[in-house]
C-alpha cells in the first residue's frame, strides 16, 4: 500500500508511525509519503539507522528460533509491527510447523495487513490490542484460542518498550506479562538506546519521533537490564556470561562482523522465568 486512497480506517497517513517507518527501512511497501520523508530525514542525519533496525530484526528472529530450540511451542509477539521478512511464525515453523504464534499490535495498519501474518493451518492469529493493558490482552479470546497460559510461552517484546514512558512503568508492565506465564517461559526484549549516538543524531531522532504517532524513550543499558530483574538471563553468545548486550551480538557467530555501530542502537536480552519472588 502506498496511495492515500488506500488508507485503512483509523490510520493517519499524514503522521509517520513507528510500524511504517520500520517497514520502510526494512524494504517494505506498507508506508505513506510522510513515513518515507521522515525516514529519509533520519537516514541523512543518522547514517546507521537502517543497520540498527536490521540488527534488531536479526535479534528478533534468532531469539525466537533459540526459544523454539529450547522447547517453546507457543509465542506471543507483542508490538509485532507490519508483516516483513522472516516473520515470527516463519522462523519458528522451521523448528516445529505446529508452533503457535499470536501477533499483537495497536496500529490499525497492522490489522489491515493481518492476512500476511495468518498461516493457512490456523497456527497464527493477529489481535489489535494495547500492551499497556496486560489484563485485556491476556484474556482476549483470540489469544486464548492458541495460547495456553498454563504452558511455557515465549514472549517477544522487541523494539516496543521504548514507546512506553517512565510514568507508565514499562518495567512493571513487562513484569506483569512474565508473572502471567509459567516457569519455563522466556522473554526476548530489545530496546532502543542513544548512549552511543552523538548529540546531533539524538536530537534528529527526537525531532522526528515528536512528529510521529509515538514518542521514543531511549534508555541506558542499566535501565534495559531492569526489564529482566527476577528472570534468568541466558548467555547471548558462545562463552559469554548471561547479560544484556547489543542487538547485533546476541546469537552472533562472528562477533567482530556483527558488532557494527548500527547494532549498538539496541540493547537486548533473552531470559527464562524461574520461580519469581
Amino acid at each position: 500500500m502506498s496511495e492515500l486512497a488506500d488508507v485503512p480506517p483509523g490510520v493517519d497517513p499524514t503522521r509517520p508511525s513507528p510500524a511504517r517507518l520500520y517497514d520502510y527501512f526494512l524494504g517494505g511497501t506498507n508506508n505513506f509519503p510522510a513515513d518515507r520523508e521522515a525516514a529519509e530525514y533520519l537516514r541523512a542525519r543518522i547514517p546507521d539507522v537502517a543497520d540498527a533496525l536490521w540488527a534488531n530484526r536479526g535479534f528478533h528472529g534468532r531469539a525466537a528460533v533459540w526459544m523454539a530450540n529450547h522447547g517453546i511451542r507457543q509465542f506471543l509477539d507483542i508490538g509485532s509491527g507490519l508483516p516483513t521478512q522472516n516473520n515470527t511464525h516463519e522462523s519458528v515453523h522451521r523448528i516445529d510447523p505446529e508452533a503457535r504464534v499470536v501477533y499483537v499490535d495497536n496500529d490499525p495498519m497492522v490489522a489491515a495487513h493481518a492476512g500476511a501474518l495468518l498461516a493457512a493451518d490456523g497456527t497464527t492469529a493477529v489481535i489489535l490490542a494495547d500492551l499497556r493493558d496486560p489484563k485485556a490482552l491476556l484474556t482476549n479470546p483470540d489469544l486464548l484460542r492458541l495460547i495456553d497460559l498454563a504452558e511455557p510461552v515465549g514472549i517477544l517484546l522487541t523494539d516496543v518498550m521504548h514507546f512506553v514512558p517512565d510514568e507508565e512503568d514499562p518495567w512493571g508492565l513487562v513484569a506483569q506479562y512474565m508473572a502471567a506465564v509459567p516457569i519455563g517461559s522466556y522473554l526476548a526484549l530489545s530496546h532502543g538506546t542513544d548512549e552511543n549516538l552523538p548529540p546531533a543524531q539524538t536530537q534528529a531522532a527526537a525531532e522526528t519521533m515528536a512528529k510521529s504517532t509515538a514518542t521514543v524513550h531511549a534508555r541506558t543499558r542499566a535501565e534495559v537490564a531492569r526489564f529482566f530483574e527476577g528472570l534468568e538471563l541466558v548467555s547471548p553468545y558462545e562463552d559469554a556470561e548471561p547479560a544484556v548486550t547489543y542487538a547485533g551480538l546476541w546469537g552472533a557467530v562472528d562477533l567482530e562482523a556483527a558488532d557494527t555501530d548500527g547494532s549498538r542502537g539496541f540493547y537486548c536480552g533473552v531470559a527464562r522465568r524461574g520461580d519469581l519472588p
